[in-house]
């Protein structure tokens, strides 16, 4: 069987080009969102930090710095081709390019070695979390995001059993949305991750903040859910930068799971409306 060989620093290239991308310049969908929530934003309070979210996001692109001071911590989901051979290590590759990117590209370094006593700045922003799939091919595709901690923080998960039905699952995300506030930086994107296990419901919900708001879920179950609760959290009147209005979120995306027959863990992530993501394909 034929492999193609990637060499590690082709990985380390894409990957700190994609953390500066992201951190640099907001996604077509995420603008096209913005500029549409203030067009129908009824308050003038609420228009006028749609109007300045959209200026902060075109500077940052023009003058090419970050378009938050929350860089983020670095996440990766990869799908890895099974016909793919990389000459060096894989995950090294990979952190050097999110060392290279926050040293070169002048993004916050925030992690930290210890999560609960020392608490010491690594310096470069790794260790990434890397989320790999094998998949079929000779290609590596990677999603690649800053995840900000004032909306991380807001997240939750729980685990919900089969009698909560659709109606549980819906009112755990209005709980977690409307219980996070203001405190996201609203408008929000909220990931919702149904199914599999503890850990598997958790991953989903990141993937899908990662994915396009201008899309929806391929099941029509799924996708009228999310337009049901897109509705419900903006009449839920937090507004933009949480001063009021009709823009508490610009997008609910559900990523489903097969999962236990005495289970239906749910996962709600917030991802403030710096929804940085960028891909590439090598």
């Amino acid at each position: 069987m034929d492999y193609r060989v990637i060499d590690a620093a082709e990985i380390t290239a894409a990957v700190k080009k994609l953390f500066i991308d992201c951190n640099y310049f907001i996604g077509g969908d995420i603008l096209c969102a913005l500029q549409r929530a203030r067009e129908n934003e009824p308050s003038p309070v609420g228009r006028s930090v749609l109007t300045q979210i959209i200026e902060n996001d075109r500077l940052a692109a023009e003058e090419e710095i970050p378009l938050c001071q929350d860089t983020g911590m670095a996440v990766l989901f990869v799908s890895y081709g099974d016909k793919v051979c990389v000459d060096g290590d894989f995950e090294k590759a990979v952190n050097e390019g999110v060392r290279q990117a926050y040293r070169d590209g002048y993004l916050r370094k925030s992690v930290v070695s210890d999560p609960v006593f020392d608490r010491l700045n690594t310096r470069d922003n790794t260790p990434a979390i890397i989320h790999t799939q094998i998949v079929s091919g000779d290609t590596i595709a990677i999603t690649a995001g800053g995840k900000g901690f004032g909306s991380e923080n807001m997240s939750a998960i729980k685990m919900l059993t089969p009698s909560y039905g659709a109606e549980g699952v819906k009112q755990f995300v209005r709980d977690t949305v409307f219980a996070a506030g203001p405190n996201p930086c609203p408008p929000i994107v909220v990931g919702v991750g149904i199914g599999g296990t503890f850990e598997r419901a958790a991953q989903l919900a990141k993937k899908a903040t990662f994915r396009p708001i201008d899309t929806e879920n391929d099941d029509p179950r799924y996708a009228a859910m999310e337009r049901e609760l897109l509705a419900e959290i903006n009449k839920m009147g937090f507004g933009p930068a949480g001063l009021g209005g009709g823009t508490t979120a610009l997008g609910v995306n559900i990523e489903t799971a097969p999962t236990h027959i005495a289970g239906m863990p749910v996962a709600v992530n917030i991802c403030c409306h710096a929804a940085r993501h960028a891909s590439i394909t090598i």
